[in-house]
């Protein structure tokens, strides 16, 4: 059931018809070309705007992996939405489903179904965006519940046209496309969290799905790409962690260190991380257990 008015259909319409007008715009870059500047600006979008995505919309907002001030997670969402991924209501209902039918039926982005292969990948990366699984079945009540949230979901490509037109009065039709391109490339950078992470890479954790460790969509999503551990331990702030000869080894996962720092700054608390010995018990390669095992008897002796 998917109780909209007509106004928040047309709303979440917005979204992909500005994926698509980006994927387009993005072309410019062909004619303009990029000065250093643009491309200053184009990365920064794209830092700025991954990490509201992948720290704010899914660590904090979505999986509750640390504690934040209400600003933080208003402001955070303003910038996710910005970068084109929609509204916190929006994004928290499809990533809860995906979790909960994780690679089965019912879950809206997997690369297994309902289809496999080239299609599949194709499904996960952007397909279903355009399809009947692009509205979620329900909404988070939590996020609906809160005023602003509700009202930053409703209005989600707001902060992305206010972007666009503010690249362009910075910099005219060059900054433009820089903007375009950054959206883009940002867009494919967590879509490749659903297709690429569920595909290619190890999975050194016990999960009931495809997730799976991919270094490159790590880098490219500022950690994100470590999945089998987030499958494996939904709540951990830290993603980047793996099994590595007998014991656990700590990968690099830039939204965690973002996360930390806003710590620091008092802007972040109750960061939740699996302990050592959750993470060996948690390991594919029965070796490790038996590690987990050894240290917990030695521990009680």
């Amino acid at each position: 059931m998917k109780p909209y008015s007509q106004l928040t259909v047309v709303s979440y319409i917005i979204g992909p018809t500005l994926i698509v007008v980006s994927h387009l715009g993005a072309l410019l870059v062909l004619f303009t070309g990029l000065s250093w500047g643009a491309i200053a600006w184009a990365v920064l979008l794209y830092v700025t705007r991954m990490f509201a995505t992948t720290g704010i919309y899914h660590r904090l907002l979505t999986h509750k992996s640390y504690q934040a001030p209400a600003p933080v997670l208003w402001l955070g969402s303003i910038v996710a939405a910005a970068a084109g991924q929609m509204g916190p209501s929006w994004w928290k209902a499809h990533h809860t489903r995906h979790h909960q039918f994780s690679d089965q039926n019912h879950d809206p982005h997997s690369p297994y179904q309902p289809f496999k292969g080239a299609q599949g990948f194709w499904w996960s990366q952007a397909g279903w965006l355009f399809s009947s699984e692009f509205l979620p079945a329900k909404l988070p009540p939590d996020v609906e519940s809160d005023v602003v949230m509700r009202l930053i979901d409703r209005l989600h490509f707001v902060p992305t046209l206010a972007l666009g037109v503010l690249s362009y009065y910075l910099g005219g039709v060059e900054y433009l496309a820089a903007f375009f391109l950054s959206t883009t490339i940002l867009f494919h950078g967590v879509a490749s969290v659903n297709s690429l992470t569920h595909t290619v890479g190890d999975q050194p954790f016990i999960t009931n799905d495809h997730s799976r460790n991919n270094w490159f969509v790590a880098i490219v999503a500022l950690g994100e790409g470590w999945h089998n551990l987030h499958h494996a331990f939904q709540s951990s702030a830290r993603h980047g962690i793996t099994l590595q000869t007998g014991q656990v080894a700590y990968l690099p996962d830039p939204t965690f260190e973002l996360i930390k720092l806003l710590e620091f700054f008092n802007l972040a608390s109750k960061i939740r991380v699996p302990s050592e010995k959750e993470l060996l018990e948690r390991a594919k390669d029965c070796s490790y257990r038996k590690v987990a095992l050894a240290t917990e008897a030695e521990t009680l002796i």
